[in-house]
C-alpha cells in the first residue's frame, strides 16, 4: 500500500509554530512514502522563507518529496528578480527541476510547472507541456496510481473561484483524462475538496478527480476551511480501483494537532485506459 501526503500553499513567512510543529507530527506518526508540496510554498520569495521551508521538509522523516512552484514563489517586489532569475531562490532550496517527476511501482506522481513570471497570480498550462505529461502517462504501468500536480486549480466547485482557474484547463482536463491520468491535485485557493472534473465537463472519455488542498500552515486561511492537508491511500493489491483522500484539519485547544475529518472513497476509470504497448 502506497500512503501519500500533499501539502500545499504553506506561505513560509506567514506560518503558524504551532501548526508547523502539528503538521511535522503528523507526518513522523504518518510516515508517508511520498510528500507533495503543490506551491505557495512562500509568501514574498525571500531566500529566508525558503531555507525556512527546506528546514521543515527535511523534519518529515525523508520520504520522497515533490515541490513545485506557485505564483507566490516569484518576487513579486524584486522586480530585476522576476525577469532575470524568477526561480533562483526556489532551485537553491529545492533543486534545478520545476517539473519534477516521482514514480513508485504503484504510483506516478507528474509535477506541472503552471506559474509564469509575466503573470501575476494566474497560472498556465501550455500545449507542449500538455503533451509532454500526456505522453508520459500513456506510457504508464496500469497498476499505477497516476497523478498530475498543478498549483492552480483545473476544477472549482464555486463560481466565486472560477476568476482562478489554470488558464489552459479544458485542454488539459480532456488529454489528461483521456491519456490515463487519475488525479490532478493542486492548492492556490485555500480551499479543500475532492470533485469530479466530469462536474464541469460531462463528456470526459474518462473519470478524472480534483483532489484539493487547504492552506497547510499558513495564517491566511478562508473562513470556511482550517489548516489542513490531505492524506491518499492506494493499494495496487488488494483495492486497484479505488483510491482513498482523508482531508485532515488543524484543530487547536487541549487536544491540539491534525485531525481527520472528511473521507472519500474515489473510483479509478480502470476500463477506459489507453494501451499503448506491444502484446508480447
Amino acid at each position: 500500500m502506497s500512503l501519500l501526503l500533499q501539502i500545499s500553499d504553506t506561505h513560509f513567512g506567514t506560518e503558524q509554530p504551532r501548526v508547523v510543529e502539528a503538521l511535522v507530527a503528523l507526518a513522523q506518526a504518518l510516515q508517508p512514502d511520498l510528500v507533495v508540496l503543490s506551491g505557495d510554498i512562500t509568501q514574498r520569495a525571500r531566500r529566508s522563507e525558503f531555507a525556512s521551508a527546506r528546514r521543515f521538509m527535511a523534519r518529515l522523516d525523508g520520504p520522497p518529496t515533490l515541490v513545485l512552484p506557485g505564483n507566490h514563489d516569484i518576487p513579486l517586489f524584486n522586480l530585476v528578480a522576476r525577469v532575470v532569475n524568477p526561480y533562483g531562490n526556489h532551485r537553491r532550496s529545492f533543486g534545478t527541476p520545476l517539473a519534477p517527476v516521482i514514480e513508485t511501482p504503484e504510483c506516478l506522481v507528474i509535477g506541472v510547472n503552471t506559474t509564469r513570471p509575466w503573470r501575476h497570480k494566474d497560472g498556465e498550462v501550455s500545449a507542449d507541456q500538455i503533451e509532454h505529461v500526456s505522453q508520459r502517462l500513456r506510457v504508464a504501468p496500469p497498476e499505477q496510481l497516476r497523478i498530475v500536480v498543478t498549483h492552480q486549480p483545473l476544477h472549482v466547485p464555486d463560481q466565486r473561484d472560477a476568476h482562478n482557474l489554470l488558464h489552459g484547463h479544458e485542454a488539459a482536463a480532456r488529454a489528461w483524462a483521456a491519456a490515463g491520468a487519475d488525479v490532478v491535485m493542486g492548492g492556490h485557493i485555500h480551499r479543500p475538496y475532492v470533485r469530479s472534473v466530469r462536474d464541469r465537463f460531462p463528456d470526459l472519455l474518462r473519470e478524472l478527480w480534483c483532489v484539493q488542498a487547504g492552506t497547510a500552515v499558513s495564517s491566511r486561511i478562508r473562513q470556511e476551511a482550517p489548516n489542513s492537508v490531505n492524506v491518499l491511500q492506494y493499494d495496487a493489491r488488494q483495492r486497484p480501483s479505488q483510491c482513498e483522500v482523508t482531508r485532515w484539519d488543524y484543530a487547536a485547544g487541549v487536544d491540539e494537532g491534525f485531525k481527520p475529518v472528511e473521507s472519500t472513497t474515489i473510483t479509478l476509470d480502470r476500463a477506459g485506459l489507453p494501451s499503448t504497448r506491444e502484446e508480447p
